[in-house]
């Protein structure tokens, strides 16, 4: 591929200007001999072949020219996280009917929360049957990434994951698809490693550890932990579970499709013969899920109704799961809101609790961890839990600080830009990084509803930028600093308002107890489809390869005149453009 090289290094800012005097043409401004529309040949470098990555590649592939594109996955098979997190019980909390593409709609889902097997075979066959596979290097690890402002590209580090040689590669953009929920971590305890047994976690589980009829302790009561406990429950000689505080286990959204009590259900060959046969009838199944999915915003609203009335209901449901009488309930049960951590279906975990064969530790601290067990103190002493495996389901790092550094604009690391608090343009790009984007960054639409549709709108956003600048004559587009500030500063004085503020340790406020929330974006998720619909050109400062801005108007011709095309389009719908008028 030809390499761009930039006639000058002029970074434009697009604002408001007053009358002043007009600049006589330069003599030495040459007329570039191509038709407006025609696209300079880019190269384009994603991470990641996870359900983003994949998104992105399906979509240039469909929808743009003259693209070079490279993806660099780590590991040896696409679908990301839903391959790395393949422990006992692994699933979605979402309706599987809508966690899939629009491009790849699945009209055979066995169960109505699929499985972590089910999602990630769907994507494999996904990324089969679009072709999607010739694009992606696996194995490949990228170490680092380095802005070259003269030559308007990103130079990349990547490391083959067998061999540890390092190649080197480059791109005029940079897309980040390596998600959030792939960086697991290790609880901080003193003692972990000198434990002689298994020592297993979540985000990385060992399939050749056999838990049937051993003596079982698992750290952690998010939403893995609930997954594990439940299935690993019927297996184990005897479990032991550390619950920390307490958490809402409840239907969640969408229950009305759900089976009774919100609990997941088995599709018939029936249904999915009807779904596959009548795409009208799946389509409107598919929305009448996501009406619900999307439709209870107000619910994460402190002292509504709503909320009121999802506290009333899921109290009453997780007390008649629990038992009647059960002294738990006054400890797992919260008083904060409903959604201020996420809630979960968890099918089947309160009952796994109350089982015979089952330890549930609350109001202990583990001090430290032993070679065959686990030392916890409490108002009583120390005491000992002797066990044979040892379960961290502990989650991840979700600081958004990128595993490796990440080099931008006038040298800034963002690591070390986002050490103390992440923040960026509408989730997906920093202050100071040329070309950049990311996948479900901070303030993204994540606490409620499917991430599928969240990744389709980022996409097309991403390529609409992109595509201005590979038709336009632009070299470098980035945020403008002031409009990251004042989009925080909204932020936060609008979401102390919801139930995602409320007292409770969750990974919305990056796992503390309090603080602003960094992790959602400040309204529902329709609010943040609307905000997305059409770019806000005016907060990304930009450069251009020419000094005139003008030079992509070319030799006055355009793309739209080209041998075949319709040249009175503008008679058939002359009202259509103004649909996106309607409030």
């Amino acid at each position: 591929m030809t390499s761009v090289t930039p006639l000058y290094n002029i970074r434009v800012k697009l604002t408001a200007t007053t009358t002043r005097k007009t600049k006589m043409t330069d003599s030495s401004y040459k007329i570039v001999e191509e038709v407006m529309g025609a696209g300079r040949p880019i190269r384009i470098i994603v991470i990641g072949a996870g359900a983003s990555g994949l998104n992105v590649i399906r979509n240039i592939k469909v929808h743009m020219k003259n693209v070079e594109l490279q993806v660099y996955e780590k590991n040896g098979v696409v679908s990301g996280t839903w391959f790395e997190n393949s422990y006992p019980g692994c699933a979605c909390d979402i309706p599987s009917h809508n966690y899939q593409y629009s491009w790849e709609p699945n009209p055979s889902w066995s169960e109505y929360y699929a499985s972590q097997k089910e999602i990630r075979a769907y994507l494999e066959r996904a990324a089969t049957k679009h072709g999607l596979l010739p694009y992606i290097k696996f194995g490949q690890k990228v170490t680092g990434a380095t802005w070259h402002e003269e030559e308007g590209v990103w130079k990349f580090k990547v490391e083959d994951v067998q061999s540890g040689a390092v190649t080197e590669d480059y791109g005029h953009f940079f897309i980040n698809a390596s998600g959030y929920l792939n960086n697991w971590k290790w609880p901080e305890i003193q003692g972990l490693h000198s434990f002689k047994g298994p020592i297993l976690h979540s985000g990385a589980w060992d399939t050749t550890v056999d838990l049937k009829d051993k003596n079982v302790a698992v750290i952690g009561y998010g939403s893995s932990g609930i997954q594990l406990v439940t299935a690993i429950q019927p297996i184990v000689k005897k479990l032991t579970t550390f619950i920390r505080g307490p958490t809402w286990i409840t239907a969640g959204f969408g229950s009305k499709y759900a089976a009774p009590g919100g609990l997941n259900f088995t599709f018939s060959e029936e249904q999915k013969a009807e779904f596959a046969e009548d795409p009208a009838a799946y389509l409107a199944y598919r929305k009448g899920v996501e009406y619900e999915l999307s439709s209870r915003f107000k619910m994460l609203h402190k002292d509504t109704p709503e909320q009121a009335a999802a506290v009333e209901f899921s109290k009453k449901d997780m007390k008649r799961r629990l038992g009647e009488g059960n002294p738990l309930a006054d400890f797992i049960i919260p008083t904060f809101p409903v959604g201020c951590r996420r809630p979960s279906p968890g099918n089947g975990y309160l009952e796994a609790l109350s089982a015979s064969n089952v330890d549930v530790i609350t109001g202990r601290e583990i001090t430290r961890i032993e070679e065959d067990g686990l030392v916890l103190t409490g108002e009583d002493g120390e005491s000992k839990v002797k066990v044979d495996v040892l379960i961290c389901a502990t989650g991840f790092d979700l600081s958004f600080r990128p595993r490796f550094p990440i080099i931008g604009r006038n040298g800034v690391d963002l690591r070390e830009a986002w050490k103390d608090r992440a923040t960026a343009y509408l989730s997906m790009t920093p202050a100071d990084m040329p070309n950049y984007f990311v996948f479900l960054g901070p303030q993204a639409p994540v606490g409620h509803g499917s991430a599928i549709p969240i990744v389709e709108h980022l996409t097309k956003y991403m390529l609409k930028i992109v595509y201005k600048m590979q038709t336009e004559g632009y070299r470098a587009v980035a945020p403008n600093q002031a409009a990251i500030d004042e989009f925080v500063e909204h932020a936060d004085a609008f979401l102390p308002r919801t139930a995602w503020a409320g007292k409770c340790r969750s990974w919305f406020k990056n796992g503390k107890e309090s603080g602003p929330v960094t992790g959602l974006h400040p309204g529902s998720r329709l609010h943040w489809f609307h905000l997305l619909r059409e770019p806000r050109y005016e907060d990304w400062e930009w450069s251009t390869w020419s000094k005139n801005r003008w030079a992509f108007l070319g030799n006055g011709f355009s793309t739209m005149e080209g041998e075949g095309r319709d040249l009175t389009w503008y008679f058939d719908e002359p009202e259509k453009e103004y649909d996106a008028f309607v409030y």
